[in-house]
């Protein structure tokens, strides 16, 4: 019975560790490839059964983009918004500044670098408690 809980841990451990440091270069990768976000003031302009902001960058330049039904609803009634911007992209916002697929995949390379590290201290335990 014990080899059978030292086997269970040994995989805990590799797996978490393993898929948890693989999981954050992908994050990072996923970071990089994302590209600067740059925080700007839009209008918001709600007609026709559809929504649209437009604003300034920060060359001068008018950018205008349309809005997602979740976008459209987090600003139902609102004239002016925040908003990010990509830089060097025209055209292109989003609400949050950080990117909902990174902290995702950041979050799950989190939690199981936590499984891994938490099976080896276990691990420890254990080694030294039948030792």
């Amino acid at each position: 019975m014990d080899h059978a809980i030292d086997a269970i841990i040994e995989i805990f451990t590799w797996v978490g560790l393993g898929a948890g440091v693989l999981l954050a270069i992908v994050a990072l990768i996923l970071k990089l490839a994302d590209g600067t976000w740059v925080a700007g003031r839009a209008f918001v302009e709600h007609e026709d059964g559809r929504s649209l902001v437009r604003w300034f960058d920060a060359d001068g330049g008018v950018n205008a983009a349309q809005l997602n039904h979740e976008q459209a609803h987090a600003l139902a009634g609102k004239e002016m918004a925040d908003i990010f911007y990509r830089r060097g992209t025209p055209n292109r916002m989003r609400l949050t500044h950080g990117s909902p697929a990174v902290r995702a995949v950041a979050l799950l390379a989190a939690g199981l670098g936590a499984l891994g590290l938490i099976a080896l201290i276990l691990s420890g335990i254990l080694l030294f408690a039948r030792g």
